[in-house]
């Protein structure tokens, strides 16, 4: 990322806390904002192989495997090197089972 995207992007993720001033205190955007924004990039990071290690969570649950196995077999489904193997995600959040 070069410096002018960098400053673009930090730009634009500010005007968006500013947008919830009326929600939040200035003070709290650090504890409550920024952990927020972070976990929705990594939630776009992961999305385009979320259904397929989700699948392959569930074939690697029945296997008698080590952990170090299953993790392999989960990171070669992410296609990165880290996975969620969580149904969750924030588009869901505050959501009931009904």
């Amino acid at each position: 990322m070069t410096p002018t995207n960098f400053s673009q992007t930090a730009a634009f993720i500010w005007s968006l806390a500013d947008l919830l001033r009326g929600d939040f205190r200035e003070s709290q955007y650090g504890r409550i904002i920024l952990p927020f924004t972070l976990l929705r990039r990594l939630e776009c990071v992961l999305a385009p192989t979320k259904a397929a290690v989700l699948k392959q969570y569930e074939k690697t649950a029945t296997m008698n495997l080590p952990e170090e196995g299953k993790e392999k077999l989960l990171l070669r489904a992410a296609k990165l090197s880290f996975f969620n193997t969580s149904a969750m995600d924030l588009s869901k959040l505050g959501q009931t089972d009904s």
